[in-house]
């Protein structure tokens, strides 16, 4: 099976643009192609997953990768799937998110200057010194604001107010292809579902410009509408970087993915060959606990290492089936000065330990009953952790899954 047919097969593709050209393109190795990742946080979380794994698949079969961060378009903010205005970052924030971008996607594709290696812009490099009159009437030409405000993205923002700021989002993602195709050789953008209105407009910009046998092409994947959804828990965001999200709880957010989605994602994010995965497709009942043990192992060991994956998996089955292995849970130390009178309020430990991101979260997981302590139910609010537990260890679960050790500094 060549690799759009196996892009296919795995579920990633959503639609495209030419669908002969650009099965031609990927499967012959041709294609140079981009997908855009917005420096927003310091950190990748899985909702990126699919899109770093399907550069993977491309660039081992021959295809070269762009990562384009957007240092640039990171001043604009993109409305797409929002309902209110992104917050404003520094050019500081945004070179520091993007050299953290750099090191996690190291491990999903090969950087470097020889052919099919992949490469990371910023297009912050072109958009920062473009200027405003030129770009008018060179590319603001080129679009038709009745067929922008029809674009999915600016429909639903309309009613709650659209700043003419965002507006432009559009026009600069399409700036970048156009600019990567001239520059670069680039011939084919990737994204999100919720990015066809402007992958569309990069497309267009490009066979406007430079006339319609302009060799452009689009393709969008299901990165955003199943990564997104997969990129949150009811507590945050679930990291790429070790720092924020710990093997061990990387290892856990996958092993208790839900029933109905355990396949799918072995599918699309998983490198296990499709033949594999087809047996696994009637497994039920306590084999799919097999099949989240093996999506668990096989992600942790792609994002971390596969030391960590023997850890987390080793650390899992023994915590779960005898409680005995607490060596590779998250650890939080407390130091003595967050201690009043010897000890430390429950709330307060569970903020220490990110395991909420507030008190009054604390406050409705104490009050259903999903807070425990040393295997001890803990129903109030006011109860307080000693200086003594705390010396020996003190082992908070969340729910029913989520582990998290305190000790004393």
């Amino acid at each position: 099976m060549e690799i759009y047919e196996e892009l296919v097969a795995r579920g990633l593709i959503a639609q495209v643009t030419d669908e002969e050209e650009i099965k031609e393109l990927v499967n012959t190795g041709r294609a140079t192609f981009y997908i855009g990742f917005d420096p927003t946080a310091d950190s990748l979380h899985v909702g990126h997953f699919m899109a770093l794994s399907l550069m993977k698949r491309l660039q081992m079969a021959g295809n070269t990768p762009i990562v384009l961060v957007g240092g640039g378009t990171g001043y604009v903010g993109d409305p797409s799937g929002r309902t209110d205005m992104r917050k404003m970052m520094t050019p500081e924030i945004i070179q520091h998110n993007c050299d953290c971008f750099k090191v996690q996607m190291a491990k999903f594709i090969e950087f470097g200057e020889g052919p099919g290696q992949a490469k990371m812009v910023n297009n912050a490099d072109w958009l920062l010194d473009l200027n405003y009159i030129d770009l008018l009437r060179e590319v603001g030409a080129q679009f038709s604001v009745n067929n922008m405000l029809r674009a999915e993205c600016y429909k639903q923002r309309l009613e709650k107010g659209l700043s003419f700021l965002e507006f432009n989002y559009m026009v600069m993602q399409s700036y970048d292809f156009y600019h990567l195709y001239q520059e670069y050789g680039c011939n084919m953008q990737l994204g999100g579902d919720d990015q066809w209105s402007n992958l569309l407009a990069g497309t267009d910009l490009i066979r406007k410009k430079l006339g319609e046998n302009a060799f452009a092409m689009t393709i969008t994947l299901l990165a955003n509408s199943e990564g997104k959804k997969m990129g949150k828990t009811a507590s945050g965001a679930v990291w790429l970087d070790p720092n924020k999200t710990s093997p061990f709880d990387f290892y856990q957010y996958w092993r208790n993915i839900a029933d109905a989605d355990v396949m799918k994602c072995i599918r699309m994010l998983t490198f296990l060959p499709l033949e594999e995965i087809e047996k696994m497709s009637s497994w039920e009942g306590a084999k799919l606990n097999d099949a989240k043990e093996i999506l668990a192992y096989e992600l942790t060991k792609l994002v971390h290492s596969e030391e960590d994956a023997d850890k987390a998996q080793t650390a899992s089955k023994a915590l779960f089936e005898d409680g005995s292995d607490d060596s590779s849970m998250p650890t939080t130390e407390i130091s003595a000065d967050k201690l009043t009178d010897g000890s430390i309020n429950i709330m307060d430990l569970m903020l220490e330990c990110g395991l909420v991101p507030s008190k009054s979260e604390a406050r409705r997981l104490i009050n259903q009953g999903g807070v425990h302590v040393n295997d001890e139910s803990i129903d109030d609010i006011s109860a307080q952790i000693t200086k003594e537990l705390l010396e020996d260890k003190v082992i908070i679960r969340k729910g029913k899954k989520t582990y998290h050790k305190a000790i004393i500094k």
